[in-house]
């Protein structure tokens, strides 16, 4: 069995059968307070969409088409395909209070609540309006998103760190390690002891060698 296939084996989280899955990762100290051992909840029936067809991706700017906040634009910021989610910065929000003590109301606080993928448009970048997709092959056999109604290419959105940087747009300091130095072969596998590296460097000679010992 290859590695990759043990690693992804072990991420794999095991979840009870009735378990619901919300914003929080299941590992989480907030998801286990939504699914307390022994309580049963309705079941959320979810339409499947499978990965393939799925073209909602992190950092797309959507539209959204239903509810209080339609015709709103905004950035992806997170996806939840168990549930068909998606959660945009700044939209759909809805206000609490957090760390509320008895003398203290708590902290007035706005988060993003999540909306279901059918209910948002991918912009179309030619007239930054919404269109449906279809994913299609280039010539050159890439898997591309393109507009139903402009037949125009939608690029995929460059991968975002939680830093904030993007690998493709990075650009080494005087202080980075370049990748030609990173892949230089600076170590030399040798069967010597640490002792005896040590002795050559400091061109100490030694003749005697231990005496073989045998145990029975």
């Amino acid at each position: 069995m290859r590695l990759t296939a043990l690693l992804s084996m072990a991420a794999r989280v095991v979840v009870p059968k009735n378990y619901r899955y919300g914003s929080s990762r299941p590992w989480t100290v907030a998801a286990k307070r939504r699914n307390p051992p022994g309580k049963t909840r309705n079941k959320v029936f979810v339409e499947p969409i499978a990965d393939e067809d799925w073209t909602v991706l992190r950092g797309d700017t959507v539209e959204i088409l239903s509810g209080k906040d339609k015709g709103k634009q905004g950035k992806v910021t997170q996806v939840f395909r168990r549930r068909n989610w998606v959660i945009l910065e700044g939209l759909n929000t809805h206000y609490r209070y957090i760390g509320k003590t008895e003398g203290y109301r708590g902290t007035y606080i706005a988060s993003e609540a999540p909306i279901l993928v059918r209910d948002v448009g991918l912009v179309d970048p030619a007239d930054r309006k919404p269109t449906e997709v279809e994913w299609r092959f280039t010539e050159e056999g890439e898997r591309v998103r393109v507009s139903v109604r402009t037949g125009r290419i939608i690029p995929k959105p460059l991968f975002e760190r939680r830093d904030g940087i993007v690998p493709q747009q990075w650009k080494d300091g005087p202080k980075d390690t370049s990748p030609e130095d990173t892949l230089e072969k600076t170590y030399t596998p040798s069967l010597k002891t640490l002792e005896e590296e040590v002795m050559e460097k400091m061109g100490i000679q030694e003749h005697r060698r231990h005496q073989r010992s045998y145990w029975y």
